[in-house]
C-alpha cells in the first residue's frame, strides 16, 4: 500500500506543487491550508507523514507538531523559509522527525520523506521485536501460559490494586493428580502433551482480566481479579470437569484421562502475597488428602 502524506501550508502555490509532485511519485496525498484543518483531516486520513510549514495563520507548525505527536503515531517533517527564526533543534524538541528549508528541490524532499519512512519502519520492527522478547521472557514455552516469575510479579501488583480499590481478588492453584505415574508409564513426551492440553483448557476458561500461569512442573495458578471466592469456585470446577473429560492416547489403542486437584481462596484484608499463596496451597493439599479430583476452598 502507498504511504500517505498530509501537506499543511497556507501558501497555495507551494502546497499544490508539492501535492502534485508527491502524487506523481505514487504517494497518497491530501493537503490542508491551516493547522486546524490538518487536525480535522487526520481524524479520517491516517497519514504516515505530515509535511507542515512553520509560519502559518493561526496555529503555527511547531504547535501542530506537538499536538500530532501527542495524539497520533505519525511522523512530522517541518519546512520553513525563515531559517534565522527557527532551528532544527527547536523542531526536534517538538517531536519533528526532520526539518527542511525553502526553497528545496523536490528530489531532496522525496529523499527526506523516504528516510523518515525507513526510520519509522525500523522503529516499528524494533518495538515489535522487543515486545516479542518481553513476551518470551514471561511465557512458559510448553503451555504458552505465563511463567512463575511473572506470576509473582503479577500477584503483588494485583494485591496492591486490591488495597487501592478494595476489589475482590481470588487465586486458584491446580495440580495434576498422580502425574509422575503418567510420566513414568508413558514417557515425558506424552506427559508434555497433557501439560499443553491442560494449558489450553485453562486458557479457554479465562476472562480477559484473568491470568493463568504454569506455576511449577505440573502445577498451575490462576489469578481472578474482581472475583469473589464463590465465582472463582465456579470457574475452578469448570476447569476441573473439562480436564477430567479430556481423553489422551499415549499409545495407539490406549485411551487415558487425568484429573486435577484445586485449591482456591480469596484475598483477606491486609494479607500479603505469601500468606495468600500459602492458604491456597493448603486448600490444594486438602483436595489431595480428600481423594483428589476435587476443589477445596478456604
Amino acid at each position: 500500500m502507498a504511504y500517505a502524506i498530509l501537506i499543511v501550508d497556507d501558501d497555495s502555490a507551494i502546497k499544490e506543487s508539492v501535492e502534485e509532485y508527491l502524487t506523481l511519485l505514487s504517494y497518497r496525498v491530501q493537503s490542508a491550508s491551516s493547522a486546524e484543518e490538518a487536525l480535522e483531516k487526520l481524524k479520517t486520513f491516517p497519514a504516515d507523514v505530515v509535511l507542515t510549514d512553520i509560519m502559518m495563520h493561526g496555529m503555527d507548525g511547531l504547535e501542530l507538531t506537538r499536538i500530532i505527536k501527542e495524539k497520533y503515531d505519525t511522523d512530522v517533517m517541518v519546512m520553513t523559509g525563515y531559517s534565522a527564526d527557527y532551528s532544527y533543534e527547536e523542531a526536534v524538541k517538538t517531536g519533528a522527525s526532520d526539518f527542511i528549508f525553502k526553497p528545496f528541490r523536490f528530489e531532496e524532499l522525496d529523499l527526506r520523506i523516504k528516510r523518515v519512512l525507513r526510520e519509522a519502519e525500523f522503529k516499528k520492527e524494533r518495538a515489535k521485536l522487543l515486545k516479542e522478547l518481553e513476551q518470551l521472557a514471561i511465557t512458559d514455552a510448553l503451555t504458552k501460559l505465563f511463567n512463575s516469575r511473572h506470576f509473582f510479579r503479577q500477584i503483588k501488583m494485583e494485591i496492591e490494586r486490591n488495597d487501592r480499590y478494595n476489589h475482590a481478588l481470588s487465586l486458584m492453584i491446580l495440580d495434576i493428580d498422580l502425574f509422575k505415574n503418567y510420566n513414568d508409564t508413558w514417557g515425558h513426551l506424552e506427559g508434555d502433551k497433557v501439560l499443553m492440553a491442560i494449558g489450553r483448557i485453562i486458557n479457554s476458561c479465562m476472562r480477559s482480566m484473568d491470568t493463568a500461569y504454569r506455576y511449577g512442573g505440573e502445577e498451575f495458578a490462576v489469578l481472578l481479579p474482581e472475583t469473589g471466592l464463590k465465582k472463582a469456585c465456579v470457574v475452578g470446577n469448570r476447569i476441573k470437569d473439562l480436564i477430567s473429560s479430556a481423553v489422551f492416547e499415549p499409545q495407539s489403542g490406549v485411551r487415558r484421562s487425568v484429573t486435577v486437584s484445586i485449591g482456591a481462596s480469596e484475598l483477606r484484608e491486609g494479607e500479603d502475597f505469601t500468606s495468600f499463596i500459602r492458604r491456597t496451597d493448603q486448600a490444594l493439599y486438602q483436595s489431595k488428602k480428600d481423594g483428589r479430583n476435587r476443589l477445596t476452598y478456604c
